[in-house]
């Protein structure tokens, strides 16, 4: 599966999906920490990927369609 962590999940999170055989990347290592949640949202999106957040923002299914 294709995952990308948000920046407030640890670290140790995607190294732990790697070993499980999940191709993992994290806001952070693209240099998207700090950016504005559409931004993120838009760069999973792009690179099909599932996003995982802990950011309540995320959870407005009018603006953040699950399987989008």
């Amino acid at each position: 599966m294709r995952i990308k962590l948000d920046e407030n999940l640890p670290v140790r999170l995607a190294g732990l999906l790697i070993r499980l055989g999940h191709d993992t990347d994290t806001v952070p290592e693209e240099g998207l920490t700090g950016a504005a949640d559409a931004r993120v949202w838009d760069a999973a999106q792009q690179e099909e990927r599932f996003f995982i957040t802990q950011d309540l923002d995320f959870s407005d299914l009018r603006r953040y369609a699950p399987g989008s």
